[in-house]
């Protein structure tokens, strides 16, 4: 059975780090507040030389160095990110030209912080079907553009970052629970555009004419996310047939500490078993998943033959798992 396999990861922050204490200076917050509510207690935002695409393309280079890839050599390259360069053309073309990948399929994926696992279960697609044998998926953001500076209930939550793996085909055994079946086992996505004004962002080109800035009802996706997440988990668990006690390391969206512990409690999860870094990097949207699993991952935490499972929600609302065999 032909297989999307990860190879190698990597990940990007931009120059600048900004902790809360220096946040309290330009908005009424305090480190306590957003600690308390948030978990958080860093996030890195963007100067005017680093966007979605430079992030991207310097989380891609480090992806493909891991995987021992040559950038000719990827035939697909999917990004998600609800924070493009520009309306058109897609930031991954952006990204291609910078890696010099050549002639590659390339496009992006909008999907705000579930875009990720959209553009990975994409790829893999593609790569099972015989589109192409080597893919980059990344996930890439530059949030603080759209923030409303004068609003301290979300400004404080985000940040900007980009997150990238590399996937290649690998002929596998057809049955997911042997051990020696590698890479993707299953994906579960979901979309319910019922919930819309729960968290968008306020412009767009075909309504407004502007880029807009990010709204939220912080309250009620907290409780969708609980619930959706934990829900989601388990169904890509029973797609791949296998179980909860079986998950090395759970990799979720970062998006509150508070929905992180929920979600773990909810599902019997041992605290210890899911990767956290919504302190040091705060909430990167579609960003958020491949910038955890590579910090895991360079760190030791996340090692071959580990059994990982990536979920996330955001905007629209959206959200997904994929269970992946490393």
């Amino acid at each position: 059975m032909r297989r999307a396999v990860i190879t190698g990861s990597g990940s990007a922050l931009p120059r600048t780090r900004v902790s809360n204490a220096d946040l309290a200076e330009r908005v009424d917050t305090s480190d306590e507040w957003i600690v308390e509510r948030t978990g958080i207690r860093f996030r890195h935002i963007a100067e005017p030389d680093e966007t979605t695409a430079t992030l991207g393309a310097e989380a891609a280079r480090r992806a493909l160095e891991a995987a021992g890839i040559a950038p000719t050599q990827v035939g697909l390259i999917v990004l998600a990110t609800a924070t493009p360069d520009q309306t058109f053309p897609a930031s991954a073309t952006k990204v291609q030209e910078m890696l010099g990948a050549g002639d590659c399929i390339a496009f992006d994926v909008a999907a705000v912080c579930s875009g990720f696992l959209y553009a990975l279960s994409v790829a893999e697609s593609m790569i099972r079907g015989g589109a192409a044998d080597t893919a980059l998926v990344i996930g890439s953001e530059t949030f603080s553009r759209i923030l409303d500076w004068e609003d301290r209930t979300t400004c404080v939550l985000f940040g900007d970052g980009a997150g990238a793996v590399v996937l290649q085909a690998e002929d596998g055994p057809a049955e997911n629970d042997d051990a020696a079946a590698r890479g993707i086992l299953s994906v579960a996505l979901h979309a319910d555009g019922r919930h819309n004004q729960l968290l968008y962002v306020d412009g767009g080109p075909s309504t407004t004419g502007t880029v807009g800035k990010l709204r939220m009802q912080g309250r009620e996706v907290f409780r969708h996310a609980v619930t959706n997440l934990s829900a989601v988990l388990g169904e890509a668990l029973g797609k791949a047939g296998l179980a909860v006690s079986a998950v090395d390391w759970v990799v979720p969206h970062q998006a509150n500490r508070r929905i992180l512990d929920a979600t773990a409690k909810k599902l019997g999860l041992a605290p210890e078993r899911v990767i956290v870094t919504v302190d040091e990097h705060a909430n990167t949207s579609a960003a958020s998943v491949p910038l955890a699993f590579d910090k895991a991952v360079r760190d030791g935490r996340i090692k071959p033959g580990d059994l990982c499972v990536f979920e996330a929600m955001g905007g629209g609302f959206t959200w997904g798992a994929a269970v992946i065999r490393l």
